[in-house]
């Protein structure tokens, strides 16, 4: 649908109780950016990109994400720190006074679709209380075309209300925000917080038990691409680890940057319409695909401005979770639609702040299964009080907030499409080499983007041929030699220069790997367990 034309048919929200609002339909960005700047507190660069806070939250609030039990999730959600349960009497009172406290107010509504694949679209309304929300919206998802738009019924409604605050006492909430997913009512509800990535990520999670419930395909918390042989490439990680950087690839066609599916047909569908990547100290010579894609149309999120009106990136004095949306047209090199087929390389992203792990590995299906539930990658210091050196952080499935279900469940159906496809999977460590945070330095973008490319292409294979050197600690296969990489960066023990204190560091972390994946070896399999660091060494 065309960006510059607003729908004027209007729609009435009055089975939500919504009666007296003035409801905005299908707004185009544009006009959404002049109202957030007009009377919302936005501001524009020095190019015309839309900057907004995010007001108390500009991260996600995990500990404030609910989903309600009831007969559709009592027994398939795995209950736990992660999935915290609500009860369906609470739910359906708090959305009753979220609905009133909407009622009346200026409202912005968009109907959309999450999944590029038509066999697997699902239908959205987004009820925003703010403009920028529903622009974030228009970004995010998938846009349909004027004529879909006619009789169009949804069958999930994100309603968003950052403005009304929670009396946890009354409401069941535990502080004065929350994001609740109602499976029985097919409900997104959020509010307190004006953090955006609330919206998609509550769809994202919804998906995350639809799809391998109903669907029998698995979605992915990854970003994916496809080369010019029709190969797709999926990467996972956590934020921070080089995701969408690493998949923006002037010489591969975008798929999409977060959220996938994988079908039983063997093909990988983006479940948005748009891009949603971290701007912390963002170089336009490094990521020049991210850095030009900030033009009207763009939302960014908490960022300050310098004197000019230009944004200082590096200045992180509101938030490290510095962040843009846009909608994936603002990519060049994009495949249209967002779909590909014939998946051959999956690799797993990791920013190790230990500088321990190899900068790439083969991993086999065990391992793979074992390191896509475990989900590492490392904070750093300075990151959050009290942080003073690396510390590991686990997140199954490389998105484990967004998972309802068992990380097994998703783990086994990985190691199943990995091997009726024949994929070969690689972790990668973006993180630090020649010692640990604070000593040694961030692994180069050039020799990642080198190993990545010949990992894709089967030179990384062709020049070792097979003769991999098997890490000690952690059992991994690396490569001794890789074009367009100098040999030493291969070894992170060498590179060292000071083998005691690596094969110290390298216990620490290894431990550290055993410790958090018993929680899982209940449930995982000899192949899964066996593809974890050596117990004894």
């Amino acid at each position: 649908m065309n960006s510059n034309t607003s729908i004027t048919q209007s729609i009435a929200l009055t089975e939500w109780g919504i009666k007296n609002s003035k409801i905005n339909y299908q707004l185009a960005p544009e006009i959404l950016q002049e109202k957030s700047v007009e009377n919302y507190g936005g501001k524009e660069t020095d190019n015309g990109t839309l900057a907004v806070h995010t007001g108390e939250f500009t991260g996600r609030s995990p500990m404030d994400r609910f989903i309600v039990k009831d007969e559709v999730t009592e027994k398939l959600v795995w209950w736990g720190n992660i999935n915290l349960p609500f009860e369906s009497d609470k739910f359906d009172a708090l959305l009753d006074k979220v609905t009133s406290y909407l009622d009346g107010k200026e409202l912005f509504v968009r109907d959309a679709y999450a999944c590029a694949h038509k066999d697997y679209r699902l239908k959205l309304r987004v009820i925003n209380e703010y403009p920028w929300s529903n622009m974030f919206a228009y970004n995010m998802f998938i846009r349909p075309e004027e004529e879909e738009l006619n009789g169009f019924d949804p069958e999930w409604t994100v309603i968003n209300a950052p403005g009304f605050m929670a009396v946890p006492d009354q409401d069941g909430t535990r502080q004065h925000n929350f994001a609740i997913l109602n499976f029985s009512r097919k409900i997104a509800l959020i509010g307190g917080t004006g953090y955006t990535g609330e919206i998609k990520k509550g769809i994202f999670s919804a998906l995350n038990f639809i799809l391998p419930v109903y669907k029998n395909t698995l979605p992915m918390h990854c970003s994916a691409n496809v080369g010019k042989d029709g190969s797709t490439a999926i990467f996972f990680g956590l934020s921070g680890t080089g995701k969408t950087t690493l998949s923006t690839d002037p010489n591969r066609a975008l798929i999409g940057d977060d959220e996938h599916g994988w079908t039983e047909d063997n093909e990988v569908f983006n479940f948005e319409g748009g891009c949603y990547a971290k701007v912390i100290n963002l170089d336009p010579e490094g990521e020049p695909e991210i850095f030009n894609a900030i033009r009207p149309g763009a939302i960014l999120e908490n960022v300050i401005f310098k004197e000019d009106n230009t944004v200082d990136f590096a200045d992180t004095s509101i938030t490290q979770n510095t962040r843009v949306s846009y909608p994936i047209y603002h990519i060049d090199n994009i495949k249209v639609p967002s779909q590909g087929k014939n998946p051959k390389n999956i690799f797993f992203l990791t920013a190790d702040a230990f500088g321990v792990l190899p900068p790439i590995s083969k991993l086999t299906p065990g391992q793979a299964a074992y390191h896509f539930i475990s989900g590492y990658t490392a904070k750093v210091a300075g990151t959050e009080a009290g942080v003073t050196e690396p510390v590991p952080s686990f997140s199954s499935c490389f998105g484990a907030p967004f998972m309802p279900l068992h990380p097994t469940v998703y783990a086994e159906m990985l190691s199943k499409k990995m091997k009726e496809a024949g994929v070969n999977v690689w972790l990668v460590n973006t993180g630090w080499t020649g010692g640990p945070y604070g000593v040694g330095s961030r692994m180069k973008l050039k020799y990642t983007r080198a190993m990545i490319t010949a990992a894709l292409d089967g030179s990384l294979e062709e020049a070792n041929k097979g003769n991999y050197h098997v890490h000690s600690m952690f059992g991994l296969a690396q490569p001794r030699t890789c074009p367009n990489v100098p040999t030493e960066v291969l070894s992170p023990r060498k590179s060292w220069n000071n083998d005691k204190g690596y094969y110290e560091t390298a216990e620490k972390l290894r431990q550290f790997f055993i410790d958090n994946f018993k929680q899982f070896e209940s449930e995982a399999s000899e192949e899964i367990l066996a593809g974890g660091p050596p117990r004894k060494l």
